[in-house]
């Protein structure tokens, strides 16, 4: 039984395929404001949540002004 597609997952890009959004939204985190309080750290931190998840991430904050949270 495969695990059903949730995109889109509030404003988070659809480039994140699927794992990436399932789990972001499993840990309250549904848009690029509640990325953009987090740092790199605490989302990598979250399983399914790699470094391309980070790279997409981060170019989809910029496009909005925003930025990961500093540590």
């Amino acid at each position: 039984m495969s695990t059903p597609d949730v995109r889109p997952v509030g404003d988070l890009p659809n480039e994140l395929g699927k794992t990436a959004p399932r789990e972001l939204q499993s840990a309250g985190i549904d848009s690029l404001a509640k990325v953009s309080a987090c740092t790199e750290t605490e989302l990598l931190a979250i399983h399914g949540v790699g470094p391309k998840a980070i790279r997409i991430l981060r170019e989809a904050l910029a496009a909005k002004g925003l930025s990961f949270r500093e540590t």
